[in-house]
């Protein structure tokens, strides 16, 4: 037996049935002739809406600025937990 190719639309629309539907998802994907695992990978596509959850390439691809000043902005998010902490630390001891 061949592999089935489904069209853009044919896998929108069972992505988007799939969650209106009271069937478990593999009854639902057998009375329409496809695997389970095909129909679990249209709802991550697709989900709820029928509509591309994936971003393409090129939307995809970080600007390499904005990942550096988020990196700094993450390393003195960590630096200023890391104070909290040694001070809630300190603030919690009994006194002696």
């Amino acid at each position: 037996m061949g592999k089935q190719i489904f069209t853009e639309e044919f896998k929108r629309e069972t992505a988007k049935l799939s969650f209106q539907t009271d069937k478990p998802l593999g009854t639902f994907a057998q009375d329409l002739g496809i695997s389970r695992s095909s129909l679990s990978r249209w709802r991550r596509e697709y989900g709820q809406d029928g509509l591309p959850l994936r971003k393409s390439a090129p939307e995809a691809a970080a600007d390499p600025a904005e990942i550096r000043r988020l990196q700094k902005a993450l390393r003195i998010a960590e630096q200023e937990r890391d104070i909290l902490k040694k001070a809630l630390a300190i603030f919690t001891q009994a006194p002696q």
